[in-house]
Parts: C-alpha cells; structure tokens; sequence
C-alpha cells in the first residue's frame, strides 16, 4: 500500500511560486518530461515524439534521463528512479517510494483529488478499473463522467496510472484525450508482461 504525500497547499495568487526544474527522459513511450520543486512532482508529460518501442521477451526496457540531475530536488530524483524502474523492472516499483506531488489538481478534498488518490492507492499494478467501479471505490457511484474527467485532469500519469482505467465493456478506452490510445495499450500490455517473471 502506497503512502503518498499530496503536497503543502500551493501558494496562493500574487505569493512567490515554487522554482520548478524539469528532467526529460528517453523511454520507450519517447520523450517524458517530469516538471517538480522542492515540494514535489508537477507534472508529467508524455510528448509522443516517437510510436512506442517494442518490447520484446527479452532484455528490460530502459529508461534514460538526458539531463543532469544535479541540483534536482529529491522529490524529482525519486520520480526519475521510480520512472526508471517502471520501465525496467515494472513489477519493483510497488516497493519504491513515491514522490511527493504538487499540483493544484491533487490538493484539497475535491473529487478530481479524491479519485486519483483512490487510483493511486487501491488499483495496483497489473490490474484495471472501470470507470464505473472507480466512481463507486471514491464515493459517488453515479459520476462516472466525472471520473473520465479526472482521468483527464490527471497531471502525473504513469505514477497515477490513469492507463489502469478502463470501459466497462473491457475495451481500453481513451488516453491522453484519444491521442495516446497506442500508448494505453503497450503500457497495459507492458504490465501483464511484466508481472510475469
């Protein structure tokens, strides 16, 4: 079970904002860009530069960061390790510790929070969620819509992994608002691979 600090409350307009850093890395997915601060992740972004690699039965996929991290705040360094591992050794990384995230969209009690917290916590790698399931596990069987939306507010995929949610019908259904379908299903696929070993 995964212990995540959500971030202090981000300052408010007109205060001085966080100095955030960004790391890019070269995955198998292409270019992911992690943006943080000393009080942790902002954002991930998943650039789709390139169609995903292969992944072959053999050797692990790797994930390599092209910048220095120097002068990189823990919490940054901790999400490149964890990014790292994902695509190296996806079924280690429920033993690492996250980092810490913060952005507005996962501060406060709001449902967005409330729901990518309950992903975080209870959809475990390997496994998925409905849409419908996922409104129910955060309190609201009804907003089934409204968890879509969460999926789409998400700013940190792959740490919340909003590519674990999918239709009820089984089919995968949207990622990254219907442009990274592709990617969806090699992360999925990458999973189940994964876990095996």
């Amino acid at each position: 079970m995964h212990t995540v600090k959500f971030g202090s409350k981000m300052k408010k307009q007109g205060e001085s904002q966080c100095t955030q850093k960004t790391i890019s890395l070269l995955s198998p997915l292409g270019t992911i860009q992690v943006s943080g601060c000393e009080n942790g992740v902002h954002t991930i972004q998943i650039l789709m530069d390139v169609a995903p690699a292969e992944r072959s039965s053999g050797g692990p996929l790797s994930c390599v960061v092209n910048d220095s991290l120097a002068e990189t705040s823990p919490e940054l360094q901790r999400c490149v390790e964890w990014l790292q591992a994902y695509f190296s050794e996806p079924q280690t990384t429920g033993s690492l510790p996250l980092p810490g995230f913060h952005h507005p969209a996962l501060q406060g009690d709001s449902f967005t929070s409330r729901v990518l917290q309950v992903l975080l916590r209870d959809v475990t790698f390997g496994k998925t969620v409905s849409y419908k399931r996922l409104a129910e596990m955060a309190g609201n069987p009804r907003a089934v819509r409204a968890v879509g939306g969460a999926m789409r507010k998400n700013p940190v995929p792959l740490l919340i992994p909003c590519h674990r949610v999918i239709s009820s019908s089984g089919q995968s259904g949207p990622y990254m608002s219907g442009k990274g379908n592709h990617l969806k299903q090699w992360l999925l696929t990458h999973e189940r691979q994964g876990g095996e070993g």
